[in-house]
């Protein structure tokens, strides 16, 4: 069926460091990365009237960012589903652009998360602080959020027979992609990874154990970091300064913990199919997938539920250098080098927006050859139980 082509991401900014160091806050890294994107898309600051921000970081919400950016928005959005909060803003900006009520919104992010030393992962399982409904019935029973990844890792290990050795194959084609990328090997070598350079199967399994059966390099970073996309409407689209990449189809789903519900399904299971049936194409014909790398389980599960491959076959899918970039079988995954080997503020959704641009511009230090299709799927929560999955369909110009 003929794409809806009515709104597209024109300008996107990667903030290049992943240690900011004392001084430097996350709306500084916000503001730095708006600049740079709206001068990407060769746009200026007067041109944007819709603000999509989560509020999760130094406490300034939509209220705040309007001000400090000094703008008058018509659309103000503080969407917060954790890394997927970026999927969310970006599929909820095309349907404002649809409805008529903008043209031109920036969706931003920034985290000092490495720099302030959090414990990510290592806290109670629902990472709330003050009591709440969710976390007086959960955290006092000991369960961290690694610990509920690898849960889910032990349950798809015995309920489909993947082995340790298929999920590492994921991490190793991540770190290939982010040794071609010279911000990702920075990054590495700041953060003082032990061994800066291509992995193999061995390394990740001789990696000590973080929660069995998770192995370290099976296990994202913590970064600081951020950055902005510019979502614009096909008229201001034709004034940008790159080809625009459009926002064909997109889906959003919540899932949780329910008797008789299976951990090692996440809600792109129900966000997968309705985004790929909006942008009227199917995963096959896809060339970049971009899914959200906390643990290489997220990954296993999502390639699964947006339909790459059935429930249970992901181990096979992604073994045998298949998602590498420079493999003729599609998709390349992670091409940046993702969370594991690139950079993870605490908040990836972003990310896979501006390496999916990247991708589809002919940007990526990782190049797809000939690269028309692109997903971002992004995971926020903790899959397994309380979570969200955006799904985010573009395709170049």
């Amino acid at each position: 069926m003929p794409q809806t082509k009515t709104a597209a991401i024109v300008g996107i900014h990667e903030y290049p460091s992943r240690v900011v160091g004392p001084g430097v806050s996350a709306l500084q890294i916000k503001a730095a990365s708006a600049a740079k994107a709206l001068e990407d898309a060769g746009f200026t600051w007067k041109d944007v009237d819709a603000v999509y921000d989560t509020g999760s970081d130094q406490g300034i919400g939509g209220l705040g960012i309007s001000e400090y950016f000094g703008f008058k928005p018509n659309v103000i959005d503080n969407t917060s589903v954790g890394g997927s909060s970026f999927e969310f803003h970006a599929n909820h900006a095309l349907r404002m652009i649809e409805a008529g009520k903008c043209n031109v919104a920036l969706i931003t992010y920034g985290s000092t998360a490495h720099s302030d030393r959090r414990a990510i992962g290592t806290a109670g399982g629902t990472g709330l602080g003050a009591a709440s409904m969710f976390n007086n019935m959960e955290d006092p029973w000991g369960l961290t959020l690694i610990g509920n990844y690898a849960m889910v890792k032990v349950r798809h290990k015995f309920q489909y027979g993947t082995t340790d050795e298929q999920f590492a194959a994921i991490s190793v084609a991540t770190r290939r992609h982010a040794m071609r990328n010279p911000e990702a090997v920075k990054a590495m070598t700041d953060l003082e990874f032990v061994g800066v350079n291509e992995i193999t199967v061995e390394d990740v399994l001789d990696s000590r154990t973080v929660a069995y059966p998770l192995h370290l390099l099976e296990c994202c970073m913590v970064s600081d970091g951020g950055g902005a996309v510019i979502v614009c409407s096909a008229d201001m689209a034709r004034n940008a300064k790159k080809k625009p990449v459009w926002i064909i189809g997109t889906g959003e789903a919540t899932k949780y913990r329910e008797n008789g519900g299976d951990i090692t399904v996440s809600a792109g299971g129900q966000s997968g199919p309705i985004a790929f049936a909006d942008a009227g194409v199917s995963p096959s014909e896809i060339d970049i997938l971009m899914a959200y790398d906390s643990f290489t389980i997220t990954v296993m599960c999502l390639i699964e539920d947006l339909g790459f491959c059935k429930k249970g076959e992901g181990g096979a899918f992604v073994s045998g250098g298949r998602i590498n970039f420079d493999d003729p079988r599609k998709p390349a995954i992670n091409t940046d080098g993702g969370g594991i080997s690139s950079n993870h503020p605490g908040a990836r959704g972003i990310f896979l927006l501006m390496e999916a641009t990247r991708q589809l511009r002919g940007e990526s230090t990782s190049q797809v050859a000939d690269a028309k299709l692109a997903v971002a799927v992004g995971n926020g929560g903790q899959l397994g139980s309380r979570h969200a999955t955006g799904v985010t369909i573009l395709a170049a110009d």
